[in-house]
């Protein structure tokens, strides 16, 4: 007898709460020439329409660079670049129009796909393209006449959330028309920029060539504020003598998601458009696959410091005399200070958790969990086990355990499992303490 997998089901669990916090909410999407021009692109429009799908409201903003980039080489006209922008005289326009007009059949076309041996089956999705967007020349700086290249006058927000509420995807493009009757090319990602912040969007959504924002040793940088979004955009634009024809999508996104977080968009998210399925990972699930830029917050998580002893103490040292967590001395947390990771808001630690790795087991322990009785409310302890969990990752770790005697269904509900002690590393079963009875859990990474 054939015996059919379940292997969907837990993954289809977990992403339901991140369901309910997505729905009605408005997400603005850059859909750079690139990733249009991928061969994962029909993936990326599956993807999109699940969202839809699932009641997210979607404004797609496409941009066609490379596209534009072909048709302006094919019939030999030559567009220099200022500032970052293209320089559109009348002729290099129509070429501009062109491309652009094609490539928004094409992802209307892909829209409106509904074979039934698809994952579009089904959708009948509505895409509304418009005059939402009033465009008005560059003007002239520097001397240098950007001709019909432009930037944005004014956005019709109401025509868009109308168009939204009745249910229909926005799609919008970097060509616009002027009150006077006259055409003009539009950089996308400022476009995506405006209208993200006029409408209050809940994100910001861009695609790249790579997973997101990668580091120095080759890493995804899961979470950057904006400021240090800014500090590595300024690293890669030193570091890059590119053509400001051949700009990668993670500068314009950054600059993009810069503007957006510092005018009120709360989070935007950098993923890849050559790996299938990342928009759905980096959404619905708890570590995400891409990098996210996030609005500058009071509350900052960190790596502990020796400044940080004293409000360390001041708040364990109530759970310790509680027999909640293991006493420490003031000495033995100097020692151990660099596993603490702190939560502070405004000069006070308000939370707190450390991480003692056993590498020779692959294993690492999450221990001396505190959260201040005046912040308990607003999943901070969820937040110390996230970065502790791509500490643990980085070390290679495969288990993050706990020891304890309260919060047993807390760990439970991130995801722990039950364990005998047996399970634990050989160092801490010898530590073990069978007078506090400890219950041991376990969580795989």
């Amino acid at each position: 007898m054939k015996i059919r997998s379940t292997a969907l089901v837990k993954g289809f669990r977990q992403s339901a709460p991140y369901v309910n916090t997505h729905r009605n909410k408005i997400m603005v999407v850059m859909l750079g020439g690139e990733a249009v021009a991928d061969e994962n692109f029909p993936h990326i429009i599956s993807d999109l329409a699940l969202l839809h799908n699932l009641g997210i409201k979607l404004v797609l903003v496409y941009g066609a660079r490379p596209q534009i980039n072909n048709t302006l080489e094919k019939n030999h006209c030559i567009t220099p670049y200022h500032k970052h922008v293209r320089i559109t005289d009348e002729q290099a326009l129509g070429y501009v129009m062109q491309a652009a007009g094609q490539l928004q059949l094409r992802i209307t076309a892909q829209l409106s796909m509904n074979m039934s041996n698809t994952p579009m089956a089904g959708t009948n999705l509505r895409v509304v393209s418009g005059n939402f967007i009033t465009a008005q020349p560059q003007g002239i700086d520097d001397g240098i006449d950007y001709c019909h290249s432009g930037k944005i006058r004014r956005i019709d927000t109401e025509g868009i959330k109308q168009s939204l509420d009745q249910g229909s995807i926005v799609l919008l493009g970097p060509i616009a028309g002027s009150v006077t009757g006259e055409s003009f090319n539009l950089l996308s990602e400022e476009v995506a920029t405006q209208v993200s912040i006029k409408l209050n969007a809940d994100k910001l959504i861009g695609f790249c060539s790579e997973q997101g924002v990668i580091d120095q040793n080759g890493n995804v940088l899961a979470e950057l504020f904006p400021q240090q979004a800014e500090q590595i955009l300024a690293e890669m634009n030193l570091e890059s003598n590119q053509n400001p024809n051949d700009e990668s999508g993670t500068h314009r996104f950054l600059r993009a998601a810069i503007n957006a977080c510092r005018s009120g968009v709360s989070r935007s998210h950098l993923v890849s458009y050559k790996v299938d399925g990342a928009l759905v990972q980096e959404l619905f699930s708890l570590d995400g696959i891409g990098t996210q830029i996030v609005q500058a917050s009071a509350e900052q998580v960190r790596v502990a410091c020796i400044d940080d002893i004293g409000g360390i103490l001041d708040l364990i040292q109530p759970l310790e005399q509680a027999g909640i967590l293991v006493r420490r001395s003031r000495e033995q947390l100097e020692q151990e200070l660099h596993q603490f990771t702190i939560i502070e808001k405004d000069g006070l630690i308000i939370g707190c958790a450390a991480l003692y790795p056993y590498l020779s087991e692959n294993m690492a322990e999450m221990a001396c969990v505190a959260i201040h009785p005046e912040y308990r409310d607003g999943n901070r302890g969820l937040l110390l086990l996230k970065h502790l969990k791509l500490q643990a990752k980085s070390l290679g770790i495969q288990g993050l355990f706990a020891m304890t005697t309260q919060s047993l269904h807390w760990f439970r509900e991130q995801g722990f499992e039950e364990v005998g002690v047996d399970s634990l590393p050989l160092q801490k079963q010898n530590l073990y303490n069978y007078q506090r009875k400890s219950k041991a859990l376990m969580l795989c990474l």
